[in-house]
């Protein structure tokens, strides 16, 4: 029988519940099971797509086109299992659910009430992820804080859920905060015990407390205190400390034997994790020796969630390149062509990545045509793309006033306009081009090289393409169109062919980058951005 392990959290949102349940997850993963994560998030979006970034962070988008939670970023990128629709839940699409239900009289006339209507809509997402996924364990992170009013119904629905499958087969996990008073020299276990008596109250006991910290908890009474106080087994309490290399959570909470424990209290029996390729994953980032800087070029970096995993596909790039890679992180709105030099010009590669709406977009065509001027490796993903297109029209094809029908409806030279079925009419939600689309790719091009093969499949979030009546103009001005769908309809990659590395993508690569398999266009850009530092010529 499928296993359900319940992560929450307590005292204050941001413990990393994300990343424990992700750490969690690997290991489990190592040990030889089929694992699935899930995120229900208690906000009353439908989903998270129509969200400013600087409200929630990226929106990470899944093989099957859901727009969900930049957790479920960290979910994939540990466990490296492709998750779906059924992997983030908000209590706008419960009720959303919910309310169609009953429109179409599904519910026979009942009164549809919190229990058990709601709490069945969640539950079922809970068991369809696993179905879905024919997951061994499915790991359900419950989002916002214990106690949060939004959450309350899913706190009930996964108790419920504990009592249907049966305690074998439930684990419910409490994330919380220590805080360490430096005043007086030690660590606090109130909060805790104060967050676990209110999920008590709620009707869950937890199995396993973890406990997120700055300092190392050196005090052993601390543990033994909250495993009294909280009604758990003293190795159930487990240290989480803030760690310099994100990736070495799945080993740090190994230390504690934290999957050993898990599998004693679900009843299973299999053999210890295999941590070697994780260990040599770590030991490769501790001694990474060289550093290149790359420029992040956009219009959300005052929040640098939003380009949450652009970053990661950065740093593992540079793992596998053995150099750091450090991010500068730039407002896209402060550049123009009289400072590009002075901003831009320290920088060995630049990402362009993606977003919505006009704010700041002629900072991107000016760092855009910085880039190409000054041979600068740089990588435009799905807005980058189309800025990368308006600028070689606009500089080498001379069509001065080119633009995006999204920025300029009256451009006369519209290169980037809307998709087949998409308008200015449709609904903002959901109504994008969403999830994974082949892409046949040109031989002989920068993209053929990165990916060694001439047929991919990558993950889309956009609602605006590549103007088709401009293909030649712009070929002419030495655009390379290197990359299509497979029925030759839509552009989906560009790039200048005599540039070390200069690649425009409508779809974006970010999300299937993991850390001990980075992404080949990250790859490409990184291996390009440290040849130009140390002066090698292609």
């Amino acid at each position: 029988m499928t296993k359900y392990i319940f992560v929450t959290g307590g005292v204050v949102s941001g413990l990393g519940k994300g990343i424990t349940a992700a750490s969690l997850g690997r290991l489990l993963k190592m040990r030889g099971l089929k694992v699935a994560a899930q995120k229900l998030d208690p906000y009353i979006n439908v989903d998270p797509g129509t969200m400013s970034p600087y409200q929630h962070g990226e929106v990470y988008v899944t093989e099957d086109g859901a727009e969900t939670d930049l957790d479920l970023g960290h979910y994939e990128r540990f466990i490296d299992e492709d998750l779906n629709k059924y992997s983030n839940l908000t209590t706008g699409k419960v009720y959303s659910n919910v309310i169609a239900k009953e429109r179409r009289g599904e519910y026979l006339g009942k009164t549809v009430q919190i229990i058990p209507h709601i709490t069945d809509e969640i539950k079922r997402f809970i068991y369809n992820v696993g179905l879905k996924s024919n997951a061994d364990v499915v790991i359900t992170e419950v989002g916002g804080t214990t106690g949060d009013i939004e959450s309350q119904p899913f706190i009930e629905a996964i108790r419920q859920v504990g009592n249907e499958v049966g305690r074998d087969n439930s684990l419910y996990i409490h994330v919380t905060l220590v805080p360490y008073l430096k005043a007086s020299g030690e660590h606090k276990s109130k909060p805790t015990q104060h967050s676990v008596k209110e999920l008590q109250g709620m009707g869950i006991s937890p199995d396993i407390i973890v406990l997120r910290t700055d300092e190392p908890i050196e005090d052993s009474n601390v543990l033994t205190k909250i495993a009294h106080f909280c009604n758990v087994k003293e190795d159930c309490v487990i240290e989480n400390l803030t760690l310099p290399i994100l990736y070495e959570a799945p080993l740090m909470l190994e230390k504690s034997c934290m999957s050993d424990i898990v599998c004693r209290e679900l009843k299973l029996d299999l053999p210890a994790p295999d941590l070697g390729e994780w260990k040599s994953l770590i030991e490769s980032i501790r001694n990474l020796k060289g550093l290149c800087s790359i420029g992040i070029v956009g219009k959300y970096v005052q929040l640098h969630d939003a380009y949450l995993s652009v970053a990661e596909a950065l740093h593992h790039a540079g793992f596998a390149c053995g150099s750091e890679v450090k991010i500068e992180w730039i407002d896209s709105e402060t550049i123009d062509y009289t400072n590009a030099s002075s901003i831009l010009g320290s920088l060995d590669g630049i990402v362009i990545p993606g977003g919505f709406g006009q704010r700041g977009i002629e900072g991107m065509i000016t760092t855009a045509r910085y880039a190409r001027e000054n041979d600068i490796p740089c990588l435009g993903i799905c807005l980058g793309m189309q800025i990368i297109v308006i600028e070689a029209a606009r500089d080498l094809a001379h069509m001065t006033d080119a633009n995006s029908n999204e920025f300029d409806e009256n451009s006369p030279y519209k290169v980037i306009d809307f998709m087949p079925g998409q308008s200015s009419d449709i609904d903002m939600g959901g109504t994008l081009r969403l999830g994974s689309y082949p892409c046949s790719i040109k031989a002989g091009s920068v993209m053929e090289k990165c990916y060694g093969i001439d047929s991919i499949n990558e993950r889309h979030r956009h609602r605006y393409e590549f103007n088709n009546d401009y293909r030649e103009s712009l070929q002419a001005a030495g655009l390379t169109l290197s990359g299509f769908s497979p029925d030759g309809r839509l552009v989906e990659t560009v790039e200048y062919s005599d540039k070390a590395f200069y690649v425009g993508v409508q779809f974006h690569p970010e999300f299937k980058s993991r850390p001990n398999k980075p992404h080949p266009l990250f790859a490409g850009l990184v291996s390009a951005a440290i040849n130009k530092k140390n002066g090698v010529s292609l």
